[in-house]
């Protein structure tokens, strides 16, 4: 990458240096970050069925934790807009330590309103963490722009496969210090999250967004005032941002629609836990480990043909999934990881065309706004799910996904264009 300084009021500025920098904090806090989102997935239906007594409530943390990220989303991308990346991070990160405090206090006082509080707290370190893939993005030159975001969202494996195994080390911690065994990781998950917020307040200088903004030419004066109404006005104008922002919504909401339901699938089958979390595992890792591979190649051959594969790996793991027997089959196996890996094409060649078609002036706005749609989606598909598959079972959940695959196929294709990109 060429040297590219800014003067004068930057001082000389290294924007290559800065850019690196960059990429190593975030790299760092995305991994310390999503171990404090994840460490409490596996115990939080639990907790949420203790307190209120029902098994019919045990998915609500989710739910409220969902509908959180999808809140924080749109109002940190505001507050970046004005302030930059670092305080809008760091705020995300604290709100979630906030929300696995409360869960912590849910479980002491056995109140499911209090849990419910910590959940959308909680939500805003998830928004965090998918906010930071687009900070990675900000100084990086185009040709390398889908490499850069790759690296931050593989950084979440670390976080996301030590989370969960964290879970017994927690439940010992709270065994230690008097507070119930559900909470312990998310004690250990606050913590986490403070060390995040930390590391990004001291290191995340100086702030990506805020150099970008030094570098750029002074926005029109007719440039819309309002988030909303700056978000349209770029959908309106560069139509392949809104075909990007459908495809990553459709993909996101294919993913979480058939994986939340998988467990259930697999036990009504005898499937051990062990084996249900196994295939899990490999639905993560599809998820993240290989996307700089996926950013190489959209870089290499263009963001559209890498987001109209992502619609036909999606198609081919539903398919798997919609023919799998009840119980453990390579089916299964099979279906989830490249449910994993599609969800990961679609996030990255998306996620890059935004960041390389929204203008400066209204980047934290569409990348908030296109958050906030993953998330409504993602809520809205994960409370059908249940329905669907309680009225006509697991395989019509798949064909019913297998919609969203083809609208994500069809995205890809809508974000052609004459731009290189």
């Amino acid at each position: 990458m060429a040297t590219t300084r800014v003067t004068g009021s930057m001082d000389d500025l290294d924007v290559a240096a800065v850019q690196t920098r960059t990429i190593r904090t975030l790299v760092v806090s995305q991994a310390v970050g999503a171990v404090g989102v994840t460490i409490g997935v596996a115990t939080a239906s639990l907790l949420a069925r203790d307190i209120s007594g029902s098994e019919s409530m045990a998915g609500l943390a989710q739910t409220f934790q969902v509908l959180g990220t999808a809140a924080a989303a749109f109002l940190l991308a505001r507050l970046m807009r004005a302030r930059g990346r670092r305080i809008g991070l760091v705020l995300g990160y604290l709100l979630g330590a906030a929300g696995a405090v409360l869960a912590v206090v849910a479980g002491v006082v056995d109140s499911m309103l209090v849990l419910l509080l910590g959940a959308v707290l909680l939500g805003a370190t998830t928004a965090a963490n998918s906010g930071s893939r687009y900070a990675a993005t900000d100084l990086a030159p185009e040709q390398h722009r889908a490499r850069a975001l790759s690296v931050v969202v593989w950084a979440t494996t670390i976080g996301a496969v030590a989370g969960p195994n964290l879970t017994g080390v927690g439940a010992a911690f709270a065994r230690s210090v008097g507070i119930p065994e559900l909470t312990g990781g998310f004690a250990i998950g606050a913590v986490a999250l403070v060390v995040a917020a930390g590391w990004l307040a001291v290191r995340l200088r100086p702030d990506p967004l805020l150099v970008a903004q030094a570098m750029a030419p002074v926005a029109p004066a007719d440039t819309p005032t309002r988030s909303w109404s700056r978000f349209t006005a770029t959908v309106r104008d560069v139509p392949a941002v809104g075909a990007a922002v459908v495809g990553m919504a459709c993909a996101h909401a294919a993913m979480v629609t058939v994986m939340i339901m998988t467990p259930l699938h697999m036990e009504h089958g005898g499937a051990h836990l062990e084996v249900i979390g196994f295939v899990i595992s490999l639905h993560v890792l599809g998820m993240f480990a290989f996307s700089p591979l996926v950013g190489l190649a959209a870089d290499r051959w263009g963001r559209p043909p890498v987001l109209m594969a992502a619609g036909v790996i999606l198609l081919v793991s539903l398919a798997l999934c919609g023919s799998a027997p009840e119980g453990s089959s390579w089916q299964i196996f099979a279906g989830l990881f490249l449910l994993g890996l599609g969800w990961s094409f679609a996030t990255v060649a998306a996620s890059t065309i935004i960041a390389d078609r929204t203008p400066l002036s209204a980047r934290t706005d569409v990348q908030g706004t296109s958050d906030m749609a993953m998330s409504l989606t993602a809520a809205g598909g994960g409370a059908l799910a249940g329905v669907i598959v309680q009225g006509f079972g697991y395989p019509t959940l798949a064909a019913f996904a297998a919609l969203l695959g083809v609208a994500v196929v069809v995205a890809g294709v809508a974000t052609r264009d004459k731009h290189p990109g």
